[in-house]
Formats: structure tokens, sequence, C-alpha cells
């Protein structure tokens, strides 16, 4: 295809812009034509909102789906999740089975979440149950640790919802909608300190399921060594492993940034826990991401000009059981440090590979399924047109052919349709 791809951002960082450059593509602004827009999540509501959007033509794409805050809002994805089990269950679906004491086998892969104000009183409900158990707040759409804070008593909610007087909760019309979560106070615990994952996932469509692993992602850690201790719960240093907090902390190493490569932390596990429960652990890991995706897929808008990359991030608890914590649209592009600089880099140039072929203007009908040779350091992580090719797409992970079981239900996984794992 003859002519270059004109790009437009409003998010100025060097690792977009340099790879842009490298392509010899052309910088233009957004009130021209433009083929490649790379946007943030204010823009992308802007673009397909019906007041002010416009329609956009077959060789523009975007970096965002129109309604990604179904998986990247707090209370949305794990509505959708909710929602997706709820189906499974009706549809009598193996996948959606349950232990002696009704906990999902292969769905119970998010923390017993409620939405504030809305859930108030089965919160309560379910706080009475364990009365020394600690829950994070969170509001539902800030990022980079904004706004969180653990709670243990009843009473902490009650002042924080400016109304005291009453045992109901009272929603302020201008009151922001937060999740609350049961927290995971028995963490893995490397150094003594509590870390968790950061992992890019790209989706290139919802129908069919089609997206890719990146197999650099890293783990963040806080400064402060881990203490459940009820007299620390103050202390974020001690629990948020956002980068955007520990920055300040006192111990912030500058060179190291806090962060570990995920390659480490499977040596690490390899050697300290052995190679069989590891490789378990990433399997479930994939298979939570997948799962989140599949519970989101019916109700995105799944438009053929977009595109996106999630950071996923992920908890390890002591029993090396992953729990899903949230999901990023705009992962953070900012480098902290030289390997980190270096990692989103590629993390773009490959995205790029995959989302625009060759670097030529895009063509939005194109069937989104890349050569594997462009893939880089992505790997697909499924491919639901495969996997239903060759009729194994509700087999997945759990095989109904009659295979034994693991340990405590392992995820038992069917290497042809997902989750390549790295070896």
């Amino acid at each position: 295809m003859a002519g270059r791809v004109k790009w437009v951002t409003d998010i100025e960082k060097s690792v977009l812009i340099n790879n842009f450059e490298k392509r010899g593509w052309i910088q233009v602004t957004e009130n021209e034509d433009w083929n490649f827009y790379w946007m943030s999540v204010q823009t992308i509501r802007n673009v397909f909102s019906v007041e002010t959007g416009y329609r956009l033509s077959d060789d523009q794409i975007v970096n965002h789906f129109p309604n990604h805050y179904e998986l990247t809002r707090k209370d949305l994805m794990v509505k959708n999740i909710k929602r997706y089990r709820k189906e499974l269950e009706k549809e009598g679906s193996p996948l959606a089975e349950k232990d002696e004491n009704g906990k999902y086998l292969y769905l119970d892969f998010v923390p017993v979440t409620f939405m504030l104000p809305a859930d108030y009183n089965l919160f309560v409900e379910e706080f009475r149950k364990s009365p020394s158990s600690t829950w994070i707040m969170k509001p539902c759409g800030k990022a980079q640790g904004k706004g969180i804070f653990l709670i243990n008593k009843l009473s902490q909610i009650k002042k924080w919802s400016r109304d005291s007087k009453t045992s109901s909760f009272v929603s302020q019309s201008t009151k922001e909608a937060y999740v609350i979560s049961l927290y995971i106070n028995n963490p893995l615990l490397i150094g003594g300190r509590k870390f968790d994952l950061r992992l890019y996932v790209l989706v290139s469509t919802y129908r069919p399921l089609r997206c890719y692993m990146y197999k650099l992602g890293f783990c963040r850690f806080c400064t402060v060594k881990y203490t459940p201790s009820t007299s620390e719960l103050d202390n974020m240093f001690v629990h948020l492993t956002n980068v955007a907090i520990q920055k300040h902390g006192e111990d912030y190493n500058h060179i190291h940034g806090g962060k570990w490569t995920v390659s480490n932390l499977r040596l690490y596990l390899e050697s300290t826990r052995g190679r069989e429960v590891t490789s378990k652990l990433f399997d479930e890991i994939h298979w939570i991401i997948v799962q989140s995706l599949k519970a989101v897929a019916p109700v995105m808008n799944n438009d053929k000009h977009c595109f996106e990359c999630y950071g996923y991030d992920i908890i390890i608890d002591d029993k090396l059981k992953p729990w899903l914590i949230e999901v990023n649209a705009s992962p953070s592009l900012t480098s902290s440090t030289a390997n980190d600089r270096i990692l989103k880099y590629n993390l773009i140039n490959d995205t790029l590979n995959i989302a625009v072929p060759n670097g030529e203007i895009p063509d939005c009908k194109w069937n989104k399924s890349p050569p594997k040779e462009v893939l880089g350091n992505y790997e697909i992580l499924y491919d639901e047109e495969l996997a239903q090719g060759d009729g194994t797409a509700d087999r997945e992970l759990r095989g109904r052919q009659g295979q034994p079981q693991g340990p405590k239900g392992s995820r038992l996984r069917d290497s042809r349709t997902i989750l390549n794992t790295w070896k």
C-alpha cells in the first residue's frame, strides 16, 4: 500500500514517539487526516461519543475499545465476572463447578468484592461473618493508588460516608462510587516484602476473542517489609505496590525501581517451590486473564478500528494462588529506570507490529491474525477461532476428555487451543 502512516497522540511519551518516528511515520494534528491515533481514555470517549464523535474510515485505527471500561473500571470488571459465572452456571458448564463450601473451583480469582454505596447492606452481612478481616476500599475510576485505604471496622466506613448517625449507608449524590474487597492479607513475600505482577495483554479483537500475552512483565515491590498488623493499616508503603506511591518512600531504589522481571520471579519460584507448582501458577494466571476477557467479550463494543494493550495487576498469595486485582486501560508508559525504558519501548514496538502490519497504512477489514514471526515478545494466549476450529473451545483447561485433575482442582490445559506458557 502506497503512502506513509500519519499518526497523532495526546500522550507525549518518548517510548511512543520514538517508535512512530523509527517507522518513518508522519506526525499530523487530530484535525488533519490521520491513520493511527494513540490516545488517552478521555479522548476515546469523545471519538465514540454520540454527540461529539465522528465516523472512522477503514484506514484509521485507535488504541482503545469504545467501552473498555467494562473491563478496566474496578466495579464493572467485578460485575461482568459475576455475571459470566452465573451464565456458565445456568448453562450447566463444568467451568462453574463449586466445592462443598459453595466456592467456584475454576472461577474463584477475584477477591470477595462489593460496590459502595449500592451493596452496603450485603457488605455488612459479609463483614460480620468474619469481623477480624481487613478490607481495602478503592475509588472505581482512579488509578495509581489514589484514594485507596484499608479498614477493619465498620465505623471507619461510616466515618468515610459522612453519615455516622444511622446504620444504613446513605449516599451523597456527589459521592464517588467505590469498591470494597476482602484484603489479601497473606501475600507471597520475597525478602519480606509484598509485590504484585504487572502483565501486558494485547487484544486485537473480542469477537472472535484473540489475545496475546507479553513475556516481559515485571513485579513491583513495596519498599517497607510487610506486616498484617492493624497498627500499619495506614502505611501505604507496606500495602500498595503502585510505583506512583512507592517512589516517595525513603527506601525507594532509583536504579532498579523496586522492580523484578517475571522471568526472575519464575526462576526464584522454581528454585524455592519447585518447577511443577511454578508452572501451575503461571498456567492459572493465564487462565484468569482469558476468563476475564471472555467475561467482558459479550458486552464489549468490538469496533473493527480498535485494539487495546491492557496492564493486568495480579497478586499471588502464600499458597501460590493468583488473584486478579484490576486491569488498566492505559498502563503507564513513564520509565522509572533504564530497564523500564527498554521494556516499554519494546512493548510499544511489538504492539505496533501486530496492530499495524508491516507499518503500512491500516486496513481495519483485515482478519487481525498476524503471522507468528511478527509477534516479537508477544505470544498468542487465546484464539477463539482456532479453539472452536478443533472442537475444544469448551473443554479448555479442565479437559472433558476424562483427563485426571491435579491436586486441589488444578487447571489442566489443552495445549492445542490456548495458553502457550513460557518454558
